[in-house]
């Protein structure tokens, strides 16, 4: 009798299929993109896919034994979490390994760890417990301010060798408070002030020098977005290459496999630019496939937030959906060359062991609320 009275729960099996169809994609890509490069270096055409296959496989595995979870937990390691995202960021300036002139990586030989995946999950957590503890309190400007605070300091130290994830955890915070929050008009000045420093990039570079407040390499990023064809043969290879790549694909692309621009031509093609690739070979319209699967995600994102129990479990979701969001966008914005070069992965579909693990994390975290819900008869 009290199994029939039990509500039966939701549980988001098209979030899970979209998150299984992007890494099984991101796979058969990284294997198309990486082929070449991987048999001249490696021996082994599969090399990077192989790796991405077993790591995403246990990221799989792992998200699905954390959304049998109940996600009130992961308040209770809210602090401790965000802790030692700030260990692990100084660890990474002080011992962290080099690799193309920055320090982003933590480990050994071949087993590295990227510190600043970590600290995206930890900063939602942190600030879904904290925002649902404000409850009403949020409005008030202080408390506002105390959030930017939380997320400011992190934000900075990691932007000191990665710009782009600096951008993605500030971007975290400011979407979660102003869902959060019921004044608005202040996020709105902030998303106006940020397109009028957009499109004033010219005088915005000549202050942004002239108080050396980013890096050379930084501020070279922007010449070469301003102009690449002056850098073609320096900072501007590999984005105009990734146009050329772009260009080519036409409207149903050269056919998989058949890439030219992957031959050595654009640099990492299963990194970063991965996007420019699947241009090539798919098209047009792969590129528009791949995005609605994304809007899709964040379609279930928000299905999953408005139905959430409780603004903790809701709050979780709109963290998760800004970070892939977010990425996503800066991601293709970077390829088409919108905006600098930032050295920002294609979520689930970029080559990057840490990201796919802690993707799969932040989606267990997705799915754990979505299996909360309980379903009226």
């Amino acid at each position: 009798m009290e199994k029939k009275n039990r509500p039966k729960r939701f549980y988001d099996y098209s979030l899970l299929f979209c998150i299984i169809f992007l890494t099984a994609f991101g796979l058969v890509m990284i294997y198309s993109a990486s082929s070449y490069t991987a048999q001249l270096k490696f021996g082994d055409a599969s090399y990077f896919m192989m790796r991405q296959l077993w790591i995403a496989a246990s990221g799989l595995v792992a998200a699905v034994i954390i959304s049998k979870m109940d996600y009130h937990w992961y308040a209770r390691v809210a602090i401790l979490s965000y802790l030692l995202s700030y260990v692990l960021m100084i660890a990474v300036s002080l011992i962290g390994v080099e690799a193309n002139g920055k320090k982003r990586w933590l480990g050994v030989g071949s087993a590295k760890f990227q510190p600043t995946e970590f600290v995206k999950v930890a900063l939602i957590i942190l600030l879904a417990a904290i925002i649902t503890k404000m409850g009403s309190k949020i409005n008030e400007w202080r408390n506002m301010g105390f959030i930017m605070v939380l997320a400011l300091p992190i934000a900075g130290i990691v932007a000191a060798n990665n710009l782009s994830s600096g951008i993605i955890i500030v971007g975290i915070a400011f979407v979660m408070l102003f869902v959060a929050c019921k004044k608005q008009w202040p996020f709105f000045a902030c998303g106006g002030l940020a397109a009028l420093i957009f499109f004033a990039a010219g005088p915005f570079l000549n202050f942004v020098e002239k108080f050396k407040l980013l890096k050379p390499y930084q501020l070279e990023r922007i010449y070469v977005w301003l102009d690449p064809e002056a850098y073609r043969l320096e900072g501007g290879f590999q984005v105009l290459q990734g146009l050329y790549a772009i260009g080519s694909g036409g409207l149903v692309g050269k056919g998989l496999g058949e890439s030219i621009q992957k031959m050595g031509f654009v640099p990492e093609a299963q990194n970063d630019m991965i996007f420019s690739i699947i241009c090539e070979e798919l098209g047009l319209f792969g590129a528009v496939s791949v995005i609605m699967i994304f809007l899709f995600m964040i379609y279930r994102f928000m299905l999953i937030a408005n139905n959430a129990p409780d603004l903790f479990g809701a709050l979780l979701v709109v963290g998760v959906m800004a970070h892939i969001a977010i990425q996503v966008i800066l991601n293709i914005a970077v390829v088409t060359n919108t905006i600098p070069n930032t050295g920002i992965t294609l979520p689930f579909i970029s080559y990057g062991g840490t990201s796919i693990l802690f993707l799969m994390v932040e989606m267990g975290m997705v799915l754990s609320v979505s299996n909360q819900i309980k379903l009226e008869k």
